[in-house]
């Protein structure tokens, strides 16, 4: 596949889960993509497993925190490859306070993150393209909830909206869209998820299973694609369908029924590490 071909991409977040592979899914279909993150070390892994499966990447150390860690990104972006095409704003972080529980600093370490940093990233970016496409990374938690998630939760529906201002302010040359993840493994949430729980997560997902980083870079690559070209200003749910139940107790074991269909059903070619978008400490920029 060759859907980006000669295009520049940029991936926030994108050191380690959903934002890596995100960052390899648009490598392998073309791009030349600029991984960043706080953390050169795992910038550095992700940008040799793009190069050892024969793609193109540069990793530019940024925290989303910092305004000019931002403008100097993009600057660095377009003096390596001339071009910008795609931003995909994924850096991400969250705590588990509650509403009483959080506090200021709680409140500007998501907000300025998950928050602040997609309008700088796409402001700097629109400056700087001809045409291209922004991937805005939300959740399912813009929608439904659990407690001791805010701000983050709060921060993820305010993405959507941040979505539709985009989509209509840089229209008609830059689409705007937003992938909204809900389970997923990656190491964030998961690595130290007892068995047995994850059973029980997976078993409540209609697709029988929970998500892996290649489901929502597959996702991300659509939207950001030209076969995307009349999708702007909405937000696709990524989640195994699991925004659609209202009661658990009222579901079948759907882990259960995906392991009677065998080989019938079938997986995401991917890798990802175990975990999922649903609590975690504070960690690394990166969904």
């Amino acid at each position: 596949m060759d859907r980006f071909a000669g295009k520049v991409a940029v991936v926030t977040g994108s050191t380690r889960g959903i934002g890596a592979g995100v960052a390899k899914r648009l490598a392998a279909e073309g791009a030349q993509v600029v991984v960043t993150g706080r953390t050169r070390e795992a910038g550095e892994a992700t940008v040799a497993d793009i190069e050892d499966a024969g793609g193109e990447a540069v990793f530019v150390r940024a925290d989303m925190r910092d305004p000019d860690d931002i403008e100097a990104l993009f600057d660095a972006t377009v003096e390596q490859y001339g071009r910008l095409d795609v931003l995909v704003n994924n850096a991400g972080v969250e705590t588990n306070t509650g509403i009483e529980e959080a506090t200021m600093d709680d409140w500007a370490f998501v907000v300025e993150t998950d928050f602040r940093s997609f309008w700088l990233c796409g402001k700097a970016a629109a400056e700087r393209m001809d045409t291209g496409a922004i991937v805005n990374t939300s959740s399912n938690h813009a929608f439904l909830t659990m407690p001791k998630l805010f701000p983050y939760n709060a921060v993820k529906a305010g993405i959507n909206g941040m979505t539709r201002a985009m989509a209509l302010d840089l229209g008609p040359r830059i689409r705007v869209n937003t992938v909204n993840p809900g389970w997923v493994a990656i190491e964030r949430t998961m690595g130290d998820m007892d068995p047995d729980y994850r059973a029980q997560i997976e078993s409540i997902h209609p697709v029988g299973r929970i998500g892996r980083p290649a489901d929502v870079a597959a996702a991300v690559a659509f939207l950001a694609s030209d076969e995307a070209g009349f999708v702007t200003g909405t937000s696709l749910l990524v989640d195994g369908g699991r925004t659609a139940v209202m009661q658990d107790d009222m579901l079948p074991d759907y882990r259960a029924r995906r392991g009677q269909l065998g080989d019938a059903v079938p997986d995401a070619n991917a890798s990802g590490e175990a975990s999922g978008d649903g609590g975690s400490a504070p960690a690394e920029d990166g969904e």
